[in-house]
């Protein structure tokens, strides 16, 4: 009994030839050994394989739509202990039948010398205050630049490039073998020129034919005002010199902001803690406060209480937008906390003893849910004695 393999396939049997090899390629690419060990799917992509191979014949397919079978017996892949895939990986058979590389094609040419560098990374630590100013720190680097003997070309002096004799200059070589597809033509890179196409017969003495070499060098990085942990600054340019003495790539310089004696940062905005004994927060009073900006007059209101926040605008951090530009500055926020004596001799028990009686407050009483003095207690005994 003939195959289906137009099911095989999953197409139609008035499928173009387009849609054959689109429906191959997307099982080739779920089936393949490289992609999937499993023996069930090594018989599936067998299967799919030969189905492939038949549609795609005009012969073949005529055979198949008269309703025969123009593989036989052989069924859909190689017998006989042989390798049904013919030793070649995924790659190798897209490119088989679909890739540059295949039988007809052309090839993709040889790769230029001259390539773009790599970006480079580097971590600075920045205390708080170098964060709220920007700095300019001076970085040393261990990178790749150019070969000033052949100033990139890779030549000694008064050589040239030459053509490479194993693959003339295309950059690859290509190869036949014989698989139960048939012959499969592939392409790899030429060995001996690692896919340039040209070789140099007499490179620099300094950079042994790179156009670049390692070096140490000092660059000034410039870090902008505002800046936080886990930021990074590009400095262009400013990376690794590629080979062939290409187009170097970027810097990046990421910070690493180191903690703060007294203030705790949110974005652009400073919190810090400011402790008064509780005469202070009852009598008020103007206190010195130390600022990123230097020292100012912080005035604390007469009968502060615990926990409240005074907001100093504007004596935050710059506000650094994704754009590199300072927008305006956040706020400082200071949190209030009332300190209460816990050790009192005699004379200051006495004194605040007096202070108490002045002020009524011999007693205390409980506050309820609205907040108005003795409301829960007062209410639920007023409930139970009616």
């Amino acid at each position: 009994m003939a195959r289906d393999y137009y099911g095989t396939l999953g197409v139609r049997q008035d499928a173009t030839s387009e849609e054959i090899k689109r429906a191959y390629r997307k099982l080739a690419r779920e089936l393949h050994p490289d992609v999937n060990p499993d023996e069930a799917a090594q018989t599936r992509f067998r299967e799919v394989t030969a189905a492939y191979e038949v549609l795609s014949d005009p012969q073949k397919r005529k055979i198949v739509d008269l309703g025969g079978d123009p593989l036989g017996a052989m069924g859909g892949g190689g017998g006989g202990g042989r390798d049904p895939f013919g030793g070649f990986g995924l790659g190798d058979i897209m490119d088989a039948f679909f890739g540059a590389a295949g039988a007809g094609g052309g090839g993709r040419g040889p790769r230029s010398r001259v390539q773009p560098g790599s970006d480079a990374l580097l971590r600075i630590q920045m205390t708080l205050e170098e964060c709220a100013t920007g700095v300019t720190r001076e970085i040393a680097v261990e990178t790749a630049i150019l070969c000033d003997l052949c100033r990139g070309s890779g030549c000694a002096a008064g050589s040239v490039p030459v053509t490479c004799d194993t693959c003339g200059g295309r950059g690859e070589v290509q190869s036949v073998q014989r698989s139960f597809l048939g012959q499969v033509v592939t392409a790899r890179a030429c060995h001996t020129c690692r896919g340039l196409g040209e070789v140099i017969p007499d490179p620099c003495r300094q950079c042994q034919g790179e156009g670049r070499v390692r070096a140490r060098r000092t660059i000034a990085a410039k870090i902008p005002p505002g800046v936080a942990d886990g930021m990074r600054v590009r400095l262009s340019g400013q990376g690794e010199v590629g080979p062939g003495g290409g187009p170097a790539g970027d810097l990046y310089v990421e910070v690493e902001e180191l903690p703060h004696a007294t203030f705790e940062r949110a974005g652009a905005d400073l919190h810090c803690t400011l402790r008064v004994p509780m005469t202070t927060a009852a009598l008020g009073a103007v206190l010195p406060l130390e600022t990123l900006d230097g020292p100012v007059d912080l005035e604390l209101e007469p009968g502060t209480q615990p926990d409240t926040e005074l907001v100093m605008s504007g004596r935050g951090l710059p506000r650094l937008r994704s754009t590199g530009r300072v927008d305006g500055r956040g706020d400082l926020h200071v949190h209030v906390e009332v300190e209460i004596p816990t050790r009192l001799d005699a004379r200051q028990t006495e004194l605040l003893r007096e202070l108490a009686a002045v002020r009524g407050e011999e007693e205390h009483t409980l506050a309820g849910a609205n907040g108005r003095a003795g409301g829960l207690f007062s209410r639920l005994r007023s409930r139970h004695t009616r």
